[in-house]
């Protein structure tokens, strides 16, 4: 199927705009025409309809037809008996009558006000009471008004067309004034790639949706700079973090293989059988971020919080010195995953036990439509600066929240935080008198 628009948007919105313009001048125009038009009409109908009432009001006084002809000063008019071949009057009314003032009587019963009839004139047809006579009278329409109509449609036959194309002019140049900005945000997006994610578009200072375009684009370009550089540091970290364990797995086997007789074997496996379960562990949590990050759906349902602190606290194994504690004042219910936001409870208590000194307390509230979960403990606590930081991933924050060798990789709260932000919460860390305290808010079910 061939093309019938334009292509080029310039193109597309002048025709448009000639089109509607002339489709709308057009119609103004003839309604304009046609209103002066009727208004002659009308006034011409109104002059014939006094004649006829004239005439007819003579008659009915009793004034014969050829007094009437005395009388009246004008034309336009017929005086018959009737109709047709009864009307008295001849068929063809150029034979010759007498002139009785401005009329030709051909008759008592038929007097004709000449001019009549009037070619284009209006008509106005009565009969008097009784019957007897038969009243006929035109007027012809306003020569002056004729020609101010007559001027009217040759001067809108030409107007028209060219205000239409006029309008489409000013239209094809005020898009391409606007496009010309779109040009320079397409030649800018087009020459950037990926290792300079750090350009940005020109910003035009119209103020108008061409503007609110550029900065769009500058928001998306700077997210997805973001993002690029988050990814690549996130696969850096996750590199470094994986070459850990397997150059000492590595090591570990060299040394055996070298020294078969010297090493104790079973102690070399048991080793490496702990790298291989942090590479599982780092791997899985890996994944679990993947999805968090392709927000793909988990099976929800309703949860109640107080049966998922109470059954994780159940099922948790001591720490030697650090005692986990439960306070419950509400029993909110959400909807989420189960399974996740168990996660998120144990990635919390793991991460509250390696820094706390003798106590972790979990407290369950509800507030302003949500379920609030906060994990505390005695520790050093987390400095102001640094209460962002450790939401993101790989971060172990030094002197006291450093790794130990039974420490995360840095991945627990940041997972916590993804999980809380699919479930639509939040979890942030709070004011504490002592220790760290973290606080996660869901939307009650």
């Amino acid at each position: 199927m061939a093309r019938i628009l334009p292509r080029s948007t310039r193109w597309r919105v002048a025709l448009f705009a000639a089109l509607a313009s002339a489709l709308v001048l057009g119609l103004g125009s003839y309604w304009f025409v046609r209103s002066l038009r009727s208004g002659l009409d009308l006034a011409a109908v109104r002059v014939a309809n006094e004649k006829v009432a004239a005439v007819a009001g003579l008659l009915e006084a009793g004034v014969t037809p050829v007094d009437v002809a005395r009388q009246l000063d004008y034309g336009g008019y017929q005086i018959s008996l009737g109709k047709g071949k009864d009307s008295g009057c001849p068929e063809r009314l150029d034979q010759t009558g007498t002139l009785v003032g401005k009329a030709m009587v051909y008759g008592p019963g038929c007097v004709v006000g000449t001019p009549f009839p009037i070619d284009g004139g209006v008509e106005s047809v009565t009969g008097t009471k009784g019957g007897k006579y038969f009243v006929q009278a035109q007027t012809a329409l306003d020569p002056i008004g004729l020609e101010t109509v007559t001027s009217a449609e040759e001067i809108l036959w030409g107007a028209v067309p060219a205000a239409s194309l006029l309008i489409g002019a000013v239209a094809w140049f005020a898009v391409r004034r606007s496009l010309r900005a779109v040009g320079a945000i397409r030649a800018e997006v087009d020459g950037i790639r990926a290792r300079d994610l750090g350009r940005r578009v020109p910003v035009p200072d119209s103020g108008d949706e061409i503007t609110e375009l550029a900065v769009t684009m500058n928001a998306m370009l700077g997210r997805l700079d973001q993002s690029v550089r988050r990814q690549s540091q996130f696969t850096a970290d996750a590199s470094h973090e994986l070459r850990t364990p397997l150059a000492s797995m590595r090591t570990q086997l060299e040394v055996q293989l070298a020294h078969p007789d010297r090493l104790d074997w079973r102690r070399s496996f048991e080793n490496a059988v702990l790298d291989v379960s942090r590479m599982e562990d780092l791997t899985g949590d890996l994944l679990l971020l993947s999805k968090l990050d392709a927000d793909q759906p988990a099976g929800t349902a309703r949860v109640a919080l107080a049966d998922l602190v109470t059954g994780h606290v159940a099922a948790r194994l001591p720490r030697d010195g650090v005692e986990v504690r439960t306070e419950i004042h509400a029993g909110p219910v959400v909807r989420g995953h189960a399974g996740r936001l168990d996660r998120v409870l144990r990635n919390l208590v793991d991460n509250a036990e390696r820094h706390a000194e003798t106590r972790v307390t979990i407290t369950l509230t509800a507030a302003d439509g949500h379920g609030v979960l906060t994990v505390r403990d005695d520790g050093p606590g987390i400095p102001d600066e640094h209460r962002e930081r450790v939401f993101d991933r790989f971060v172990r924050l030094d002197d006291d929240r450093t790794r130990e060798a039974d420490g995360g990789s840095g991945l627990g709260l940041a997972i916590a935080a993804e999980i809380a932000r699919t479930h639509g919460g939040t979890l942030r860390v709070t004011e504490s008198t002592a220790g760290a305290c973290l606080e996660l808010r869901l939307p009650l079910a």
